[in-house]
């Protein structure tokens, strides 16, 4: 590769990097699950990059990228992939701006969330990002109408675990 284009994906991956921190959240529980997830999706996208022709937005693209690595991950080892323990996340905050309402309900939409598969896991961690439709089908390779669809599904099961 050229080194014009080893730069473009350097900066790139350093302007958009939360997003596979975020997506190495949802689907690891401790720090080492972690860092190995977002070296494996760093890699796929290094390897991927040539092949971006800038059809989407880079972001949306990384999206895509980094949700399919970590679900081929997740089946190619056979096992339950836990997802990060909430109680082990510290948030930084004053104390006039402390509420503990808002972290209890955090808390329990995070074991909600958790007991979802991990496509459902994917299509809420793009809703909850504010895509649209749109972009939650073409980062999940859906349809549009299925997005919605499942997405309403999701949502009344949320209700029924947070609400029982």
């Amino acid at each position: 590769m050229t080194k014009e284009l080893e730069h473009s994906f350097v900066s790139q991956l350093e302007q958009n990097q939360n997003i596979v921190h975020k997506i190495c959240r949802l689907y690891t529980h401790d720090s080492e699950s972690h860092n190995d997830l977002f070296q494996e999706i760093t890699i796929q996208l290094w390897r991927a990059y040539p092949k971006f022709r800038g059809d989407s937005k880079f972001s949306t693209w990384m999206y895509r990228v980094a949700l399919n690595t970590a679900i081929t991950l997740y089946r190619k080892n056979k096992r339950k992939v836990q997802t990060q323990d909430f109680e082990g996340i510290s948030f930084k905050m004053t104390s006039e701006e402390y509420d503990s309402t808002v972290e209890d309900q955090l808390k329990l939409m995070y074991d909600a969330v958790k007991t979802l598969n991990d496509i459902d896991k994917a299509l809420v961690f793009l809703y909850l990002e504010n895509k649209n439709y749109r972009e939650i089908a073409g980062t999940l390779g859906i349809t549009e109408v299925n997005a919605r669809v499942k997405m309403n599904r999701i949502k009344e099961k949320l209700r029924t675990i947070l609400n029982p």
